[in-house]
């Protein structure tokens, strides 16, 4: 099987786009701007569904689902949620198609047309405050913690797999508290948790912050983020966590009785991850090879190939292959054995590689005499033998190492990848030659950010939660700055 990637080096964006299609992740579609998803793709978003949907329900979440359109009225009810949202969104404006007078077209009905039209929803905070609005009444409805996995539409014109399609698959929390305090503390908590999931089953290290005004979802008083380093050091957000005050409470007349029986508007929150994070795995540990990807998301954690000619010979391995493939599903390794006749030895070790499986098992004739196994990692590209009464230990130790393998050396690439500059030439120069994250001095001013953002497209990722606030000046303007901040080019 011939990979024929392009080389990171040469084209990191090329590389990225051949990778997704010949990894068999996913695919443009007949839709404009759409993907289909592949099986071996889905598999590694229903692994990571899987495991943030334990996360939600260990921090007392539920899940429920709300309605794809939402009426186009609901949206003009919070200023800048509309504002944030008008360009992106599909409107439906009529509910019936008929053949068209030649009997062979079909046209929209023009006699069928909405009374009010539907948007095709780009996130759902109208329709489920809208919806909250019956649920609430008093402090013993609270608080409500909903989470709802869906697709959502925003209408992009440049698009790219997984990173921005106009449809997208993501979860979308919304939360309402009875006073301020628990609000923000939900908000907290969940980009917690989104961290705690990057880090320990995508094993990509994040920075933890707060979005500047300018860069805060519309309608947030408050927009927490997680935003990680790809290979080519550029920044993406993989993760975001609002703080959303009373603004949709008032907007949609959501109250409830406190414990003096007093009137009062509910705080809330929302907070999603997207189908990106596909992006942000394949980009942050792939190679020229093909996908790497971590055990802990990886469809096939092991993948065992038989070697041999002949029936005997097979049959004789595969009593082999077979007990090692129990012996591992028992511990919860998914394994598979690819007995496939129609494909050689060679073959199936390039398809492996290209999509990622972190360890690969070959057994052939001379491993039966010998008793051996030879396991091949996909992290490092090492390949070792393993006595069999030792096998089942070593896969198991292996797994964890090549988890934390490709954790450690994301991190090291991250921090060696963060650059402190004080003058507007630094600033330039590490991201025209070096790249990555660039620590400075802002002012704090939404004009500053703008600028900086013209003149060099970075933007300010975020004002990382563990800052150390000090005094300075800020890298364009020269006035007062109390803390750096982290630029950086950005998907």
């Amino acid at each position: 099987m011939s990979k024929n990637l392009t080389k990171r080096s040469e084209d990191y964006s090329k590389w990225y786009n051949e990778l997704v299609v010949k990894a068999d992740l996913a695919e443009n579609s007949a839709v404009k701007g759409c993907m289909v998803i592949k099986p071996y793709g889905y598999a590694i978003w229903e692994k990571m569904q899987a495991e943030l949907d334990r996360m939600f329900k260990e921090t007392g979440h539920q899940n429920a689902y709300f309605p794809l359109f939402i009426p186009k009225s609901f949206f003009s009810k919070e200023a800048s949620h509309v504002d944030g949202f008008a360009k992106e969104c599909a409107v439906v404006t009529h509910y019936r198609l008929r053949t068209a007078a030649d009997g062979k077209t079909i046209e929209v009905d023009p006699d069928a047309k909405l009374e009010e039209e539907l948007i095709v929803r780009p996130t759902s905070e109208t329709i489920i405050w809208n919806t909250y609005k019956g649920w609430i009444q008093s402090y013993r409805d609270l608080p409500l913690l909903i989470n709802q996995w869906a697709n959502v539409v925003r209408w992009e014109m440049r698009t790219r797999l997984f990173l921005r399609t106009a449809e997208f698959l993501w979860q979308e929390g919304h939360t309402a508290h009875a006073t301020q305090t628990e609000a923000i503390a939900e908000a907290e908590q969940m980009v917690n948790v989104y961290a705690e999931f990057a880090e320990n089953f995508m094993a990509i290290p994040v920075i933890k912050g707060i979005k500047t005004e300018n860069e805060r979802f519309a309608g947030a008083v408050e927009t927490y983020c997680i935003e990680a380093l790809m290979q080519d050091g550029k920044a993406l957000q993989a993760g975001t966590s609002h703080f959303l005050g009373q603004n949709f409470a008032k907007a949609f007349d959501v109250k409830f009785a406190n414990k003096e029986g007093k009137q009062d508007y509910v705080w809330a929150t929302s907070w999603g991850v997207s189908t990106r994070l596909m992006g942000a795995l394949v980009m942050t540990h792939s190679d020229d090879n093909g996908l790497v990807l971590p055990p802990n998301l990886a469809p096939i954690q092991v993948v065992i190939v038989p070697i041999y000619k002949g029936d005997e010979q097979f049959d004789a391995i595969s009593v082999e292959a077979k007990q090692l493939m129990a012996r591992l599903r028992k511990l919860g390794i998914s394994v598979k054995y690819d007995d496939r006749d129609t494909h050689k030895p060679g073959f199936k070790f390039n398809e492996y590689e290209l999509k990622g499986v972190p360890l690969r098992v070959a057994i052939g004739p001379n491993d039966l005499a010998n008793g051996t196994f030879e396991v091949a990692r996909r992290d490092t590209l090492t390949k070792e033998t393993v006595i069999s009464a030792d096998i089942v230990t070593y896969i198991q130790d292996m797994l964890e190492q090549i988890q934390q393998n490709l954790f450690t050396k994301a991190l090291d690439f991250r921090n060696s990848h963060i650059t402190e500059v004080n003058t507007f030439e630094e600033f330039k120069d590490v991201l025209s030659n070096k790249t990555g994250f660039v620590s400075a001095h802002w002012d704090g001013t939404t004009a500053t950010e703008e600028k900086i953002k013209e003149l060099t497209k970075a933007t300010i990722r975020c004002i990382a939660l563990d800052r150390v606030e000090e005094a300075g000046t800020c890298v364009f303007t020269g006035a007062p700055s109390q803390g750096r901040v982290l630029f950086a080019k950005a998907y």
